[in-house]
């Protein structure tokens, strides 16, 4: 037997330790080499681990959920085993499977390998649940645990609101028990307990340290976004059709942050111990949402970057977010971010700096608001600024001025072209 160990790949200097999220294969199935063996969850990213060769997956030694650390040996391969490749020009039959009613207790291998996580797949089978009704949102359209007690509380609401149950036996007595929720009565007393993810454990630790490492403070302004908007309104079809991407209005925000740092570098170093770090280089970190939760992909030279690179990199990174298939380079430094909440509807907050950076600019929805232009009131689509900003290095002039400097830049699109 000639065994070959399957290792966690080496992870960033940032991240000390991963978990095991869920194994495709089992003891004893054959594998091949560049097969995806397990997907291992970071504080930022999840990875696939390919099969270092081909043979057959002799023992699993870190089960799903295990915690791991750099270059460990989590699996074994038999290699010694020859195994045959695939055949290409025959289509596996499929037996048709009548379709699970309620009622029905389903079988597990009624499902497709690989679409159904295995914690998920236990309970639907001890809780009778018809798959057909369950829609994965997990990574690649995977039905999770959250999906399946989703769809158990739906049908449970449905249940408890038919007239056929009487009142009498809903006031005092426990109804269900979904996994670890408990409804009582009919009052849709929820609860579920689950365990933070790992990415959104490390998202905690790293705002409580935000809050509690930096003299955070947060300053105001409002830009008029017409000349932004009438921009696209006059060239975004030309834009899309050149380019093959959309023209939004993140670019021209860059851009604006951009000239803003150049002015104010400040604003674009970092303290490191006793040290002021001031970077030569502009990575502007993008914070956007992803089924795992908040994630901040970052835009590398962003000063080097045309307005179609720009949005062409904001799609491809928000893709990616979308899709689980960030890397932690992807992720990995920054030295200013941007926090678009208006894509919620948020009209103003204060934004949160990710340390080790000193600033973070919060955009918000552009709402059509009365502003007085030239002693006169006129409509203009608004958007509140705020610059949050560390004030142990950065002055209060230095930040009003830098957010000042987007305002303008935003107001007057061509200082874009002219590098004003």
């Amino acid at each position: 037997m000639a065994l070959l160990e399957v290792k966690v790949p080496q992870l960033s200097e940032s991240v000390t330790e991963a978990s095991l999220l869920e194994w495709h294969k089992k003891a004893g199935e054959p594998v091949r080499l560049d097969e995806n063996l397990v997907d291992i969850e970071t504080d930022k990213v999840v990875l696939e681990l390919p099969c270092p060769g081909n043979g057959v997956l002799a023992d699993i030694i870190k089960p799903d959920g295990s915690v791991v650390h750099s270059g460990e040996v989590i699996a074994t391969v038999d290699t010694s085993v020859v195994i045959e490749p695939p055949k290409l020009d025959t289509v596996p039959e499929t037996a048709s499977q009548p379709e699970a009613g309620l009622s029905e207790i389903p079988e597990a291998d009624d499902y497709p390998a690989g679409i159904i996580m295995p914690a998920a797949e236990k309970m639907i089978v001890e809780n009778a649940v018809d798959p057909a009704q369950l829609q994965g949102t997990g990574k690649g359209g995977r039905i999770t645990v959250s999906d399946v007690q989703r769809a158990m509380a739906e049908k449970y609401h449905q249940t408890s609101s038919s007239p056929s149950v009487s009142q009498e036996s809903q006031v005092f007595q426990p109804t269900a028990s979904i996994g670890q929720q408990t409804v009582y009565g009919n009052t849709n007393r929820i609860e579920n307990r689950v365990p933070m993810t790992r990415l959104r454990a490390r998202v905690a630790e790293r705002l409580i340290q935000s809050q509690q490492s930096t003299a955070s403070l947060t300053t105001f302004n409002e830009v008029s976004m017409k000349p932004v908007l009438d921009l696209r309104r006059k060239f975004g079809e030309a834009f899309e059709k050149e380019h093959g991407v959309r023209l939004g209005i993140m670019s021209f925000f860059v851009k604006a942050v951009v000239a803003a740092l150049k002015r104010y570098p400040i604003v674009n170093a970092s303290i490191d111990g006793s040290d002021i770090v001031y970077h030569g280089y502009f990575d502007i970190g993008i914070a956007v949402s992803s089924p795992r939760g908040l994630v901040v992909p970052i835009l590398r030279d962003a000063d080097l970057m045309t307005i179609a690179e720009i949005e062409q990199k904001i799609h491809e990174l928000s893709d990616k977010a979308q899709n689980n298939q960030l890397t932690l380079e992807d992720l990995t430094g920054g030295t200013f971010s941007i926090s678009n909440g208006g894509v919620f509807g948020s009209m103003l907050s204060t934004p949160i700096i990710n340390p080790p950076q000193s600033a973070i600019l919060g955009v918000h929805a552009t709402k059509e608001r009365p502003v007085v232009e030239n002693g006169e009131i006129v409509i203009r689509p608004m958007n509140y600024l705020a610059l949050s900003y560390d004030h142990r290095l950065i002055d209060g002039r230095e930040a009003v001025l830098a957010l000042r400097t987007i305002k303008e830049t935003l107001e007057d699109p061509a200082k874009l072209l002219l590098d004003l």
